[in-house]
């Protein structure tokens, strides 16, 4: 279905010019919300996972890591410019506490299971490792940069905090582009939002967690410096420099699978490269496991 389409043509009924839809849309991507119930299964949270004959269950050393999520990308709702497998299943393992207290990625697995593939249920090495099985069906919701999302207080007020003579010339471009170039942006907003309604378990696809690009933005500056590939950043121009770092990110990541944050509960975020995601090298995935406190 074209979804650009349907989205432009919508825009243009509430009279909003062409060229404007043009820019939002740009920004605008589509993901695939999952949710417990509700329609045709497309997978399911926890349980225990097919894997191919002879495959263990993944683990990081001798402690399996339990299956968060399992999907079946043929069943999933297709999205332009988000290369997600046409067929096989995904599967994703993580240990959330221990990913959470250990940076190192070894907590966290996505394995891929191309149809055709021999498998069998697993046995699981141990009950702690299986998590109560949950069916989950799919529909699609919009989303948005975090620049260009509405409420969302810690960054508005960071910006809001600033005077125009203390923002970095990059922060001063993006304020000039809402209030110039997008002047119907609370319209277009609303508009995908009411043709793809966001609330979900556990979204796929669309923008990175904003934590994640975080920290890869501030491993990939401090890289730079260390490499003499970049001056050193003095600390009162850190922030934009970082936020700067994070905008050019959003086009090189993707969210390949993020769950939704719960009060005093783990959440964890899957992000991936473009082109690993098209060449199917889910391995290449990066987890973030965070706590919901109060």
């Amino acid at each position: 279905m074209d979804h650009q389409g349907e989205f432009r043509r919508a825009a243009l009924e509430l009279g909003i010019p062409g060229d404007e839809i043009s820019r939002f849309s740009q920004h605008l991507r589509l993901s695939i919300g999952l949710s417990v119930g509700g329609g045709t299964p497309v997978g399911q949270f926890g349980g225990l996972p097919r894997l191919p004959m002879g495959m263990k269950w993944p683990s990081a050393g001798d402690i399996p890591l339990p299956l968060l999520l399992s999907v079946d990308c043929g069943a999933l709702p297709r999205v332009d410019g988000f290369n997600l497998p046409a067929d096989g299943t995904l599967l994703f393992f993580v240990n959330q506490e221990m990913d959470h207290e250990d940076s190192s990625g070894r907590h966290a697995r996505v394995v891929y299971v191309p149809d055709g593939t021999e498998t069998a249920v697993a046995e699981a090495p141990s009950s702690k490792c299986v998590r109560e099985q949950l069916a989950v069906s799919a529909a699609l919701r919009a989303d948005l940069p975090l620049w260009l999302q509405e409420g969302d207080e810690d960054w508005h007020e960071f910006w809001e905090d600033l005077e125009w003579e203390d923002m970095s010339p990059f922060q001063q471009q993006l304020i000039r582009y809402m209030e110039r170039d997008l002047p119907h942006l609370d319209e277009l907003r609303a508009l995908a939002d009411d043709l793809w309604p966001s609330g979900a378990s556990i979204v796929i696809g669309g923008y990175a967690d904003d934590e994640v690009i975080n920290s890869i933005a501030e491993q990939t500056l401090a890289g730079r410096e260390k490499a003499g590939k970049l001056p050193a950043i003095p600390i009162a121009k850190w922030n934009s420099h970082l936020e700067e770092e994070k905008h050019r990110l959003t086009s090189e990541w993707i969210s390949l699978a993020s769950e939704a944050r719960v009060y005093e509960e783990y959440y964890t975020s899957f992000v991936i490269r473009h082109d690993d995601l098209a060449a199917a090298r889910v391995d290449k995935a990066l987890a973030m496991t965070n706590f919901e406190a109060p």
